[in-house]
């Protein structure tokens, strides 16, 4: 199985049987998604547009085209002349991650197994002739598994491969064949290194027939050299495997047949509660909406008419609502689905303009029609999501303090509490004569500086009167205040005002205003500040003009940071 630029999928040179008539399919939407699959892959996540040409084929006003509409979605943004994947585009896979259930449903059992083996423990899903990855709970070690969410593996050449081959029927046994004619090395997978001998059909069948009798896969450093791995299925009530459950260890632990051993007693006990889990889950769906009603959350409206009148011809509207559609689909209970009327109400579409992008979608392999009702795919994942998990919050909070520090001219921070301190952990200088030397991981005691106040607010109350304790503040310059009975009254003021503002308290001729940053439980883990030089004019001055740059960065910041965690841990350093 191949595809060509646009992701039309073809075999043996001939498009498939039953494909979508020419008319129907949403052209905009297809080159768009050609774009972002080219830009998916490992090292090409920044690209110039003529590097976007070169890879998918595409004319360069049509990739030019493309790359504008993603950015005014937000999907991408510009570093200099390069287009950069943005966590925006996280909704895309967040919606099939959503949909399916499974992460929400399973994922704090994988990470209490994983806690209970010491071992990474992950959920995958069958993707065509591929097993993807859509839980991961992972152990820090010096050798520790590396795949991410989103991360796609040859099915022969993991544990739950076998498990979804056991139950492959004739024509998904061609396919499996046709894509290891194509690519016997596995140069297509990213995700796991490229094998200078193939494996055999002989040895796979094996296994997968192994895996259908025994209820249980072994990898046996089929992924790379000390890498060893057991799966075994997680059933839904139809009977078949909605995901397989796998504990991964290294051979300086443990023999592939050592793990087996020690791990699959409590792996299936696992499945068990896992597949109870799902059961219950369906009876409450089921209960709560109707079975196989999936109603839209809420009527929508059509963004993309607004975007297409302000932006005219270089913004795709097909491109656009397209991906709404796609994202939509999110919004179906888990392990339903839409139907077509509940996606044009969820979309503001009208009926044929959702009917064609679902079908679009259908064709392109990122979306299937069952009893009429469409539900996203695990190949949604491959839009970047993995390579999006990678951010760092840092990496999620930087190219907003940049767009911060050219609105207001003035230097931005972004800093967490450690003990009392405030530590640096992102920041962007402005160019001056004059300038605030700052680097990151520089320390400053939290009572004397406006950040550190906010931090401080976002704490209990007794855990906020312990730190000011144990700081045992002291005077940096005449205006720093060292009474914590004081401190104290300021810093309940600061959680009172959403924000703080400090003149020369840290250092003589310098001032600061500082709002904080909120993860999706509206828990302050961050504080956001800008910088300058004392002036002339009062403090109130300085904060009346920074306050509202401020709190949209902020804002902008908690937007990305609650799509970058819906369905993992962004961990805030």
């Amino acid at each position: 199985m191949s595809t060509d630029a646009t992701g039309r999928r073809h075999g043996d040179g001939h498009e498939e049987e039953g494909a979508m008539p020419q008319q129907e399919s949403v052209r905009p939407l297809e080159r768009g998604l050609a774009v972002l699959r080219a830009m998916s892959w490992p090292g090409k996540e920044s690209a110039r547009p003529g590097d976007l040409v070169r890879a998918t084929g595409l004319a360069r006003s049509t990739v030019d085209r493309v790359i504008a509409t993603l950015d005014r979605l937000g999907h991408v943004r510009f570093d200099g002349q390069e287009a950069v994947l943005a966590p925006r585009l996280m909704e895309l896979g967040n919606a099939y991650l959503s949909a399916s259930g499974l992460p929400d449903a399973l994922g704090a059992q994988a990470e209490a197994l994983a806690d209970h083996f010491d071992e990474s423990v992950s959920l995958a899903v069958p993707d065509g002739d591929g097993v993807r990855f859509i839980v991961q709970a992972t152990r820090r070690r010096t050798m520790a598994l590396a795949f991410r969410i989103g991360d796609l593996l040859p099915a022969e050449r993991c544990a739950p491969g076998a498990l979804f081959a056991a139950r492959w029927d004739a024509d998904q046994w061609a396919a499996w064949r046709r894509r290891r004619a194509a690519d016997p090395h596995d140069e297509g997978f990213s995700a796991v290194p490229a094998r200078a001998v193939p494996g055999t059909e002989e040895e796979f069948t094996r296994r997968a027939e192994a895996a259908s009798e025994d209820g249980w896969s072994l990898d046996d450093q089929l992924i790379e050299p000390g890498l060893v791995a057991v799966a075994v299925p997680v059933r839904g009530l139809d009977g078949r495997t909605a995901c397989a459950l796998s504990a991964v260890s290294h051979t300086s632990r443990h023999s592939a047949r050592d793990l087996a051993r020690t791990v699959l007693p409590r792996l299936r006990e696992a499945a068990a509660t896992m597949e109870s889990t799902l059961a219950a889950r369906a009876v409450d769906v089921n209960h709560a909406h109707g079975a196989g009603d999936a109603d839209a959350a809420g009527s929508g409206a059509d963004p993309a008419r607004s975007a297409k009148s302000e932006l005219g011809a270089g913004f795709l509207q097909s491109l656009a609502r397209g991906l709404t559609v796609l994202r939509a689909l999110g919004e179906a209970p888990p392990g339903q689905g839409m139907s077509l009327s509940a996606v044009a109400e969820a979309t503001g579409l009208a009926r044929a303009t959702a009917r064609r992008a679902l079908l679009t979608l259908e064709e392109l392999g990122y979306a299937e029609c069952s009893d009429h009702l469409f539900r996203p795919l695990p190949r949604v994942l491959e839009l970047g999501y993995a390579h999006l998990t990678g951010l760092s919050f840092a990496d999620i909070a930087q190219p907003h303090l940049r767009g911060l520090v050219a609105k207001v001219h003035e230097s931005a921070s972004v800093t967490v509490l450690d003990g009392t301190d405030i530590l640096y952990v992102a920041r962007v200088p402005t160019i001056r004569i004059m300038s605030i030397s700052i680097t990151l991981g520089t320390r400053f005691p939290a009572y004397a500086t406006a950040m550190g106040r906010v931090l401080l607010a976002g704490l209990p109350e007794a855990e906020r009167a312990h730190v000011l304790e144990r700081a045992e503040p002291r005077a940096f310059t005449e205006h720093t205040v060292t009474s914590v009975p004081r401190l104290a009254r300021i810093v309940e003021e600061t959680a009172r005002a959403g924000y703080a503002a400090i003149d020369q308290e840290l250092e003589e001729g310098l001032r600061s205003v500082a709002v904080p940053l909120r993860d999706a439980g509206g828990r302050v883990v961050a504080a956001l500040n800008v910088a300058q030089h004392s002036g002339s004019e009062p403090l109130e001055t300085t904060r009346d003009a920074l306050l509202p740059a401020l709190r949209e960065t902020a804002a902008a910041v908690e937007a990305d940071l609650r799509i970058a965690a819906r369905h993992h841990r962004v961990r805030v350093p």
